[in-house]
């Protein structure tokens, strides 16, 4: 059973997570149990709370933009799709006082292998987007949104729609919310399944009907965006993580984490370990505690890797992996990226040359082709590794594979050739052994493929 058969098997979801000598209850996914997703049960959970407190709708005098965007700053939330960027300094940057049409995205196009976690979000809790959504646009003066939702959850695309005609049937959207001079009317968009469009201008640029490929930048969406129009865009688990830093105040959803890396964070495991699935935990959480929760690697065998940030990470070997916390800086510091949250597993039972195969060959596969360094480099990667994995490897190729993928990073429009080279040059620096093996007896070290 792999971790898309257990996407309602949210272990940590309901438990208390042990932090720091406190208890962190989960702040996205708490109490949910698949069966508890529509409109009255979010209202019974405290759902759209936040957005009566800022519309002055809960006795309260509500509170300005300015209030709005200052609480989410405090709470140190980063941007939960893969870059990390400070959410409220994000929103500072929407001209709120423009007078023609802004946007606001939800970014729902979830490619990345081994992520899972946004699509379980839209199926469990989807109306803590819809609430978070709505925040948003309150604060950045935005009346229009999209949620792009990628193209291969087409049950999750139903089901955010069913929540959307929830909430403007009570009134949680459409014109005047809630009896306010508030108006923020909230559309879903079905992608095509392309992972290029996980990236922000090939999103924007797939919503507007063309082919998704990636803009030049500058300039930036916030300036230049949907239809030409200021946009902001955010990633589905940030948006979820609003309505909780309303109600509870900005310092209280940092010290749920650590300094930089506030509050929880969702990480799809999967691979090696007894209980793949989704779990929510404190940012700063080691990565031992995670792994305990996700029932340790499998029954007989040791750690061997970790990819802590989806498969565009560079891996990471156990040895480091141990000592590592799962929040932001710490994963950089060891040499990797928290990405996405994606944490894919391996045992000693892995090659290493077989995974980077298989990653290769999606990153040539996804590449749009619009740049030159990833549309020649990711193939030319693909076939070098595929060419080693079968035993015609040379022993120029491994100094070959390092000066390709150093030759694709910066030098491409988006990022995904910067995702395509950096597995290279991870497998390279912590299993360089076992590439130098395939070439030199034509097999693999492990002996068997699992």
């Amino acid at each position: 059973m792999n971790v898309h058969q257990l996407l309602s098997q949210f272990q940590a979801s309901g438990l208390e997570s042990s932090f720091h000598g406190r208890h962190i209850e989960p702040q996205i996914m708490a109490g949910l149990d698949g069966s508890n997703w529509g409109l009255a049960d979010y209202v019974a959970r405290g759902g759209y709370a936040a957005l009566r407190k800022i519309l002055g709708q809960d006795g309260g005098e509500g509170l300005t933009q300015d209030q709005v965007i200052a609480t989410v700053k405090e709470s140190g939330l980063r941007g939960r799709g893969g870059a990390g960027f400070p959410t409220g300094l994000k929103w500072s940057f929407m001209p709120r006082q423009f007078p023609g049409q802004k946007y606001l995205v939800c970014n729902s196009d979830e490619g990345e292998p081994g992520t899972c976690k946004d699509r379980d979000i839209m199926q469990f809790n989807p109306h803590a987007v819809i609430e978070g959504m709505a925040i948003a646009a309150f604060a950045m003066g935005i009346n229009v949104g999209y949620n792009y939702i990628h193209g291969e959850i087409f049950q999750t695309y139903e089901r955010f729609e069913e929540a959307l005609e929830q909430a403007r049937a009570a009134g949680f959207l459409g014109q005047g919310i809630m009896g306010s001079t508030f108006n923020f009317q909230l559309h879903a968009s079905h992608g095509f399944g392309a992972y290029i469009c996980g990236e922000e201008t090939a999103l924007l640029e797939s919503l507007e009907g063309k082919k998704g490929q990636p803009r030049f930048k500058p300039p930036f969406p916030a300036s230049f965006g949907l239809y030409g129009k200021p946009t902001t865009i955010n990633n589905t688990e940030t948006f979820a993580a609003v309505p909780w830093i309303i109600r509870n105040g900005g310092a209280a959803y940092l010290a749920c984490g650590k300094p930089n890396n506030g509050g929880t964070k969702i990480f799809s495991v999967s691979g090696d370990v007894e209980r793949p699935g989704n779990y929510e935990i404190p940012m700063g959480t080691p990565f031992s505690k995670l792994l305990e929760l996700a029932g340790g690697v499998r029954t007989g065998r040791q750690l061997k890797a970790v990819i802590p940030g989806g498969s565009s990470a560079p891996v990471l070997p156990a040895s480091v992996m141990m000592d590592v916390t799962m929040d932001y800086d710490s994963i950089a510091k060891a040499g990797s990226m928290l990405g996405s949250g994606a944490v894919i597993v391996m045992d000693d039972s892995r090659c290493m040359v077989k995974a980077l195969q298989r990653l290769s060959y999606f990153y040539s596969h996804e590449s749009c082709g619009q740049c030159t360094p990833c549309r020649e480099g990711t193939g030319w990667l693909w076939r070098m590794v595929d060419r080693i994995e079968n035993g015609q490897g040379r022993a120029s190729d491994l100094d070959m594979l390092d000066s390709v993928a150093g030759d694709i990073m910066g030098r491409t429009i988006c990022a995904l050739g910067d995702a395509a080279a950096m597995p290279v040059r991870g497998m390279l620096k912590h299993f360089r052994d076992e590439f130098v093996y395939h070439v030199e007896h034509k097999t693999c070290v492990v002996g068997a493929y699992v």
